[in-house]
């Protein structure tokens, strides 16, 4: 039986600190499991803050990371049905990508499409998902929209992978979408992804003469809470989904905008609540949006796991163009 290298965190720390490359056991699969044999797996942002404990209330040590990647069924428990060795799969719901072989329960994993390239297939779901998440959260603030023909909408940190894949989507849903970034580089490498011009963004606020009808926000903090009292109108909808500045939004300034809401976004709410059936649509959606390219991602590069530092380290370098790919198997 072939060895199953795993990425383990026994201890909560800085992720280059505490990572650990480790010999597991293959048990075979229970009834009801199956055994994956992961191709690729991406480093996202999301991997690395339970490392550090910032969420030790819902995090069991010891764990491996890694809650996105695409892998071949190589073991089946009993009493699995609709999944056979050999079938190219998503594994949703719990981490543990950071591994040769992953077990996961037989309904939380999804059939992956044959003309989706490896690559495509292990980007394809925590990106695209929360983006299509925050569509059509702001069709739903706004009365249940089919479009969002017209709606003036921020996107901060617009020039990270899924800022990108918001301008793209938002725009393709006729919305006039304004890319809010922190560097006239940044603004530069988006080319022509909006009609608007980016607005390079400083430690002063925006001109209040700039309103939105929606901002979508992954930084909080002064610029967060800046936008949200001078810069969004009333009856608006301020959507967070992250806080790249690791300071939340000041309450007074949440409390001082009872007109507008403001509202956080979790794609692990979502897909723990939805059902195997709205998730197997919602990825639906994933596969269509990345053969139209408003969902795809950029790959910087893929590194072996048995290199984990080297793509731990770029994937927190700075200038990094786009995202950094483990694999698993060497």
């Amino acid at each position: 039986m072939a060895d199953n290298i795993a990425a383990l965190v026994a201890e909560y720390g800085r992720p280059e600190d505490v990572i650990r490359l480790v010999d597991r056991p293959r048990p075979a699969p229970e009834p009801g499991i199956v055994e994956i044999a992961v191709e690729r797996a991406a480093i996202n942002p999301s991997d690395l803050i339970p490392v550090t404990g910032a969420y030790s209330n819902r995090t069991v040590l010891p764990f491996v990371p890694g809650f996105e990647g695409v892998g071949i069924v190589s073991r089946i428990g009993a009493g699995v049905t609709g999944l056979k060795p050999g079938d190219r799969v998503l594994p949703l719901g719990a981490s543990g990508l950071w591994q040769a072989y992953l077990q996961r329960p037989a309904e939380w994993c999804f059939a992956v499409p044959g003309d989706l390239s490896t690559e495509q297939a292990a980007t394809a779901y925590v990106n695209p998902m929360t983006t299509l998440r925050l569509s059509a959260a702001v069709k739903e603030h706004f009365g249940g929209l089919s479009e969002l023909i017209g709606l003036r909408i921020g996107v901060t940190a617009a020039g990270s992978a899924i800022g990108r894949m918001l301008l793209k989507t938002l725009a393709a849903e006729g919305a006039r979408v304004t890319a809010l970034v922190r560097s006239e580089g940044t603004a530069g490498s988006l080319g022509t992804l909006v009609d608007a011009a980016p607005i390079v963004t400083g430690p002063q606020a925006l001109d209040a003469d700039i309103v939105f009808d929606a901002v979508i926000d992954a930084v909080g903090g002064d610029v967060g809470g800046a936008l949200l009292r001078n810069n969004l109108s009333g009856g608006g909808l301020f959507l967070q989904y992250g806080a790249l500045s690791g300071i939340p939004i000041a309450q007074d300034a949440i409390s001082a905008r009872t007109d507008v809401r403001f509202s956080f976004l979790w794609l692990r709410s979502f897909v723990h609540s939805a059902g195997r059936a709205a998730l197997g649509i919602a990825l639906e959606q994933c596969f269509d949006g990345i053969r139209r390219g408003t969902l795809s991602s950029a790959i910087a590069a893929t590194y072996p796991l048995s290199r984990l530092d080297e793509a731990l380290s770029h994937h927190l370098a700075s200038g990094r163009a786009g995202k950094i790919l483990i694999d698993p198997r060497c």
